[in-house]
């Protein structure tokens, strides 16, 4: 059955973070789950580039998602999820500096996964009021940003303070 999106706009195509925001069950979590596969990007930019990377994919991403919503004519749809890849890349910038490519490496890229979706999902305050009173591709964006914000904190806390010895 085709799917009801115009998903071969390449707006809609991004927005739905390359289609993996068209799984039937958890797009976000599938969204976050297909951003992964751009840490070792991430990692050969270094913090710095990385950063940058980020913050282009962030105004980019205000643009696309607002774009995304209009064509779509529903304000933050679940299949977009630009806004998770961004999210969860934020989270895993604590791993930039020490990505080894080992066991460690891989147990905290898990756990930044799953940090990054529980302040997602729960959206503590100030994630849900944004997420209520924001509006357009800022409104979308910048509750994941704020998520990815408070999860790369507390990875960076459990990994700097040696609270999980892998």
């Amino acid at each position: 059955m085709p799917t009801p999106y115009p998903i071969k706009n390449p707006i809609i195509f991004l927005a739905f973070g390359l289609g993996s925001g068209l799984s039937p069950k958890a797009p976000g979590t599938a969204g976050s789950a297909l951003s992964l596969l751009f840490f070792p990007v991430l990692v050969a930019l270094g913090l710095w580039g990385s950063i940058g990377l980020i913050v282009i994919a962030s105004i980019f991403g205000v643009w696309l998602c607002g774009a995304a919503a209009d064509i779509l004519k529903v304000h933050d749809h679940e299949a977009i999820v630009w806004d998770e890849f961004v999210g969860q890349w934020l989270t895993l910038l604590p791993l930039i500096p020490i990505a080894a490519w080992n066991l460690q490496t891989y147990s905290y890229l898990v756990l930044g996964f799953a940090l990054f979706r529980l302040f997602d999902i729960l959206k503590p305050w100030p994630i849900s009021w944004c997420d209520k009173h924001l509006n357009g591709g800022f409104g979308i964006m910048f509750d994941d940003v704020l998520a990815g914000f408070a999860a790369g904190g507390l990875l960076w806390l459990i990994i700097y303070n040696g609270w999980l010895a892998f």
